[in-house]
């Protein structure tokens, strides 16, 4: 036989299935809020986008100490050499300096193309926000 239970017992699972009910119903909302889950999406690419592009800033500053060190010492060593510096050890420098930035760009094309993105994208959201 089947034991009878009591009003209080009864009215104490019928609030825990509504609870229960209502959490779900909860859950099933928060899912079909497309908009909310849209701009949770949207939050998650800035975060990451953001962290790349200061990774990216981070290497690029590198790349642009070594090349300024580099300018640096052919000027120093052009300065050894003579009274002053040449516009030819100069040009040796910052092309040298130019060179080592593009093989870091050819050996990491997509930071570099995320930077690039990210800058247009900037340029072109200043550009129409200034014609409103």
């Amino acid at each position: 036989m089947s034991e009878q239970r009591t009003p209080e017992e009864i009215r104490a699972d019928i609030e825990h299935t509504r609870e229960e009910l209502g959490e779900t119903a909860a859950a099933l909302a928060e899912k079909a809020d497309v908009k909310a889950r849209a701009h949770d999406k949207v939050e998650e690419t800035k975060a990451s986008v953001h962290a790349r592009v200061d990774e990216v800033r981070a290497k690029v500053t590198g790349t642009a100490t070594d090349a300024k060190d580099k300018v640096a010492d052919a000027a120093s060593s052009a300065k050894d050499g003579a009274a002053e510096a040449t516009p030819s050890s100069v040009a040796s420098g910052a092309q040298s300096a130019a060179h080592s930035a593009a093989e870091t760009a050819k050996a990491r094309p997509i930071p570099t193309t995320a930077i690039a993105a990210f800058v247009a994208g900037l340029v072109v959201g200043r550009i129409v926000w200034s014609r409103r």
